[in-house]
């Protein structure tokens, strides 16, 4: 979607799209971290007629570099995936929400050191994000931010729920046992 969404908006060579995809900020949600996922998705995107080599541009030292463009199939694939993606909400069963689904397996002690190492982690990225967008807003229009916002408000969110869920570990409003545990395994009632 990344490389179609890039040469949407010009024909460009592969180095550029990974510059732009770092520069922007979007390399938070495109994995871009080996160079050669992006030349694979290139090559595909190729074969399957969603782009085309528009230009190849050689420059004395440098080694020939193909400049690539969106065909309309491309472009018809990547408004099909976005109205799809912007429409209609998916279920996804992230690894964390099964966690905590688990989460009474362990100890309030234990669970609470787990929290408290992923709280601080969270807290340091939400940080970043608002200070990336802070950035890149200087010279990018929202609309292209948007995504960073998303995830900058989802991750603040996530913050705002470990702080919740850790005090009430710490002052044990939150317990559980075993024993608890056991009993409601015994009953016939639902459970949430």
């Amino acid at each position: 979607m990344a490389v179609l969404a890039l040469l949407e908006e010009a024909p460009m060579h592969p180095y550029r799209m990974q510059q732009l995809i770092t520069l922007r900020g979007k390399d938070k949600v495109i994995n871009v971290g080996q160079r050669a996922s992006l030349y694979t998705t290139i090559d595909r995107l190729s074969r399957d007629g969603q782009i085309r080599v528009s230009e190849v541009e050689r420059d004395g030292q440098r080694p020939e570099r193909s400049v690539y463009e969106i065909t309309d199939a491309g472009r018809a694939t990547a408004h099909g995936w976005l109205t799809d993606m912007l429409s209609v909400p998916k279920r996804g069963f992230p690894d964390f929400h099964a966690a905590l689904a688990h989460a009474p397996m362990l100890t309030q002690e234990a669970l609470t050191a787990l929290l408290r190492s992923r709280r601080d982690l969270v807290a340091a990225e939400v940080a970043e994000l608002r200070e990336e967008i802070t950035r890149v807003s200087a010279f990018l229009p929202r609309v292209v931010l948007l995504d960073s916002e998303l995830m900058c408000r989802t991750r603040a969110t996530e913050l705002d729920f470990l702080d919740d869920v850790l005090s009430e570990l710490e002052s044990g409003a939150m317990t559980w046992s075993r024993e608890s545990l056991a009993a409601l395994s015994q009953t016939n009632e639902p459970h949430p």
